[in-house]
């Protein structure tokens, strides 16, 4: 398991320098790579271009890694092209790329961390109060460089737990909603939704308004410098409420005993769906990869499994007796068209529901679910910032989400 710090280090000329320096090694892969193909019609291995190519003015293992980057790009996109024929490979060059450095290129002492960039170049020092990482990666953010360690943590530290499922149904309206057989918890996405409304909005407006003044003025220059700073906190916040309702969520289950994670998978939700133009706005806007990858690593990282799990006709199932309507259910409720039945229930519940039921084996099989306790809301709660006294840093004080009856 692993845990990841992020530092801001600010922009400084060296940092330029070596940042220029593994984009000029990536795109010397990157155009060497494909003139043999093309002209020899050979896929070379990243053993072999990592003896071709080096940069005197970094460390061998940072251009090591330059390589390695242009060659993860390449594996990612031939396993992707098997189910979407449209995705493309790694092929622009780069003025600028990431730097990594590795553990044999790091050095700590008396509160600083050396990085080394090569023989006879002066090493990259930060301040560095903690312990030595694995590896140091430091990327442009759009306003400053900022390095992100990642440690290494021992995996016996997780407690024991039990051999709970718990179906996942993540939601365009509500962020995810978990059920594993007694309890539901759903993540309010209101929140996050006004945001992305919001933002829209905003685009339009200062769209409107740069398009209005003349090319090189002083007032389109400002304008788009404004765009630039309200995108930025909007993104910023945007991330910061999926990480925070994320990991109320997945605390929630770890206490629960949960043992097994079933998402659903609904990575191939925008091809060929066309459900008019502001629902395919909605759909495309969706961070639905972003809330699966935040779920996935912070439940790995306390010891449970997760998996994904194919979710056709899981929000069209009745979970009581199996029967399946013939159209999707309208509104937040699910109505079982069977008079029998009857049966009415949250409808993203009934779609984790069923998404648990599909893992174990058990979908479209009736089942005895009057017991179900009544779904539990989890709502997004910010943390005010209070300064403790004069002369000291703030100190983000506040309480938890906490979880309100939908």
């Amino acid at each position: 398991m692993y845990q990841v710090r992020r530092v801001h280090i600010g922009k400084t000329a060296q940092l330029d320098e070596l940042a220029h320096a593994c984009g000029e090694l990536y795109s010397k892969t990157l155009v060497f790579f494909w003139r043999t193909v093309r002209h020899k019609g050979i896929w070379l291995k990243p053993k072999h271009l990592m003896r071709l190519f080096t940069n005197p003015k970094l460390h061998a293992h940072t251009s090591d890694a330059c390589v390695q980057a242009f060659c993860a790009g390449l594996s990612s996109w031939r396993e992707r092209r098997k189910t979407d024929a449209s995705a493309h490979p790694p092929r622009r060059r780069r003025w600028y790329f990431r730097i990594e450095y590795k553990r044999s290129a790091m050095k700590r002492e008396t509160g600083l961390l050396q990085l080394s960039n090569g023989r006879g170049n002066a090493p990259l020092v930060l301040e560095w109060p903690w312990d030595l990482p694995q590896t140091v990666v430091i990327h442009w953010t759009g306003t400053e460089y900022e390095a992100i360690a990642t440690y290494r943590t021992e995996e016996t530290e997780a407690k024991p737990l039990g051999g709970e499922v718990v179906g996942i149904d993540l939601g365009e309206v509500h962020m995810a909603v978990s059920h594993d057989g007694t309890q539901t918890h759903i993540l309010n996405g209101r929140l996050l939704r006004a945001k992305r409304q919001y933002r829209n909005k905003l685009l339009e407006h200062l769209g409107k308004s740069i398009d209005r003044k003349q090319k090189g003025s002083v007032r389109r220059k400002k304008l788009i410098k404004s765009k630039r700073k309200q995108l930025r906190k909007l993104r910023q916040q945007i991330k910061d409420i999926e990480h925070k309702q994320t990991s109320r969520l997945v605390s929630t289950l770890y206490q629960d005993g949960v043992q097994t994670v079933v998402i659903g998978d609904v990575r191939d939700i925008r091809q060929d769906n066309d459900v008019g133009s502001t629902n395919n706005q909605k759909i495309h806007q969706w961070s639905y990869g972003s809330v699966r990858h935040l779920l996935t690593y912070k439940a790995e990282r306390l010891g449970m499994i997760v998996a994904l799990q194919e979710e056709r006709h899981t929000s069209k199932t009745c979970p009581k007796c199996g029967h399946r309507r013939k159209s999707r259910p309208q509104g937040r409720m699910f109505h079982c068209t069977k008079k029998q039945c009857c049966f009415t229930w949250h409808r993203d519940g009934v779609g984790a529901c069923n998404i648990r039921h599909k893992y174990r084996g058990e979908f479209g099989v009736p089942h005895v679910v009057a017991e179900m306790a009544p779904a539990t809301g989890i709502r997004f709660a910010p943390h005010p910032c209070v300064a403790r006294s004069q002369g000291r840093e703030n100190v983000c004080m506040g309480n938890c989400a906490e979880a309100a009856r939908l």
